[in-house]
């Protein structure tokens, strides 16, 4: 009986560990969530069981469209592999189980295709001009399904357009284009513009579910604001240095060229640097300045002036004779002086050694209507301020003919045979003329005796007497004066009283006479420029 129930016990406990050990029919999907797998990825899908030795496997789509992908059986699990992953695999796939040809099971997983593959792509136009319409282009490739992408352009953290594509029901790979105009001005230069995509498939995640791309501003502009700045400052001394310097605003930066207004409002051009640098300023670096400045991409200029004033002691600028400082007397002369300085100055132009007085202001030229030989000379010109002084000379030199022609003769007494005469001629001219001397023969020709202007007679004879000439010449005229001379011939014989008494009477006889009549003559002679004996004894009391 023991025995009996002892057996029952055993066959119990064999019952339940079979129990146990025998477990139920089961199968699952992995993954079992939804799937969300992007294009061109592998996809696996496991179907696996547990409770059936021998499982049959079969996959399918719920709207029976084509799997897209390979199936691979084993003992207790099936693999369904997608590779690559195309939009045909966007279904809910079911995986069928039957166990033992009598129990079966099923269960689905839903597959969400997406593409997403790039960033975004950033198109502006490297030619941004400042004032002029422009777009900016934000290209997201190759996205799907489009419906779910949503897109924001910001420009730094400011946002600038956002779009979607809820209606959007293409059935392929696209790439999605935004665009937003604007207008682009000098302050967006440097500035970034970030392009945002982003694709949120409801219920799902997945990395990345946002892309960006980014791009800094380059935004041509310009010439503006521009400044001229002067140092030590737009009054300098003469002397000194003198900086200017132009500082515009421009992108790309900008031609610049310098250049200063001439008294003719002509431009001339000094010098193409951002700098001009003068290392000592004078006082004719005065006037007006100019910065142009040269946007060459945008074509456009702009232009800034500053008036600059040297100031310091008088720079003679003209000190002139016209039409020359070598003239013939008789022409037009005008003796022109001029100075510059700041503060103006005093010009005084005269004789350099004539004392006349002289106003402070007086007239800047001197002018001569017909031109006399006195008027030649030295001429200065003074000007002065509260800086100083300047002088500058200049000389006039006046052509004339020979003139003031004078013959001295020495001795000036009565002249004797055997004696020495000494006769000089002088005269004034420019150039200093050339002397000569002439004798008038007794058929009334002239004879060329000398050409020295002192003429020495040695023992004089009475053939010696008559008239003779001095001519003064240079190219401009000539001009002649005479003088007569009258010898008294040598007594023979000195000791014999009486003849010499009878003879002194019949002199004396007629010396009243002629002695009137040799002062006449000898007026006469002064007036025509000759000598005689009775001149010289005048001459001698």
């Amino acid at each position: 009986m023991l025995k009996e129930m002892g057996r029952t016990s055993l066959a119990v406990l064999v019952i339940l560990c079979v129990l146990r050990t025998v477990k139920p029919f089961e199968m699952e999907i992995i993954p079992a969530e939804k799937i969300v797998a992007q294009i061109g990825d592998t996809l696996i899908l496991t179907c696996n069981t547990t409770g059936c030795p021998s499982p049959v496997f079969s996959w399918r789509t719920q709207m029976d469209s084509p799997l897209g992908g390979k199936v691979s059986s084993y003992r207790t699990h099936s693999i369904l592999t997608m590779n690559p992953v195309s939009i045909v695999n966007s279904h809910s796939y079911l995986c069928t189980v039957i166990c033992d040809g009598r129990e079966k099971k099923e269960k689905s997983v839903k597959v969400q295709i997406y593409s997403f593959t790039s960033n975004p792509v950033i198109e502006i136009s490297p030619s941004l001009v400042a004032g002029e319409p422009a777009t900016i282009v934000c290209k997201i490739p190759d996205v799907y399904p489009s419906s779910y992408l949503e897109v924001v352009l910001k420009e730094g953290e400011h946002i600038l357009h956002a779009q979607s594509f809820p209606e959007d029901d293409n059935t392929n790979t696209e790439t999605k284009i935004v665009t937003y105009p604007f207008l682009p001005t000098a302050e967006h230069t440097g500035k970034v513009i970030t392009c945002v995509a982003k694709l949120p498939i409801a219920d799902m995640t997945f990395e990345p579910e946002e892309k960006t791309s980014s791009q800094k501003l380059n935004v041509n502009f310009g010439p503006q604001n521009t400044v001229i700045t002067a140092s030590p400052g737009s009054s300098t001394m003469e002397g000194d240095s003198l900086n200017l310097t132009c500082v515009t605003q421009s992108n790309p930066p900008a031609k610049i060229v310098w250049s200063k207004y001439l008294a003719e409002e002509s431009i001339q051009h000094l010098i193409k640097n951002n700098v001009l640098a003068i290392p000592h300023v004078h006082f004719n670096d005065s006037g007006r300045y100019i910065c142009e400045v040269i946007n060459l991409v945008t074509n456009k200029t702009e232009k800034e002036t500053v008036d600059i004033i040297i100031q310091g002691a008088p720079v003679i600028t003209k000190l002139s004779i016209e039409p020359s400082t070598t003239v013939q007397e008789g022409e037009n002369v005008s003796i022109q002086c001029s100075a510059e300085s700041n503060p103006p100055p005093k010009i005084v132009l005269r004789r350099k050694y004539d004392k006349a007085d002289m106003r402070p202001y007086s007239a800047r030229s001197i002018l001569f209507p017909s031109v006399m030989f006195q008027n030649g000379g030295d001429y200065e010109c003074l000007a002065e301020n509260n800086f100083g002084k300047s002088k500058s000379e200049i000389t006039l030199d006046v052509k004339y003919g020979p003139r003031n022609t004078m013959i001295t003769v020495i001795p000036t007494a009565a002249l004797k045979e055997g004696e020495t005469v000494t006769m000089k001629c002088t005269s004034s001219g420019n150039p200093a003329p050339v002397i000569s001397w002439k004798k008038k023969k007794a058929n009334g020709e002239s004879e060329k005796i000398s050409k020295n202007a002192t003429l020495t007679i040695w023992n004089l004879k009475s053939q010696d007497l008559g008239l003779y000439e001095c001519e003064a010449y240079n190219q401009f005229g000539k001009e002649e004066k005479a003088v007569k001379l009258f010898v008294q011939a040598r007594l023979e014989e000195p000791d014999q009283t009486i003849p010499l008494i009878i003879a002194f009477s019949a002199v004396a006889a007629v010396a009243v006479p002629a002695v009137a009549i040799l002062i006449y003559v000898s007026r006469q002679a002064k007036i025509n420029g000759s000598y005689s004996l009775v001149k010289a004894l005048r001459l001698k009391v």
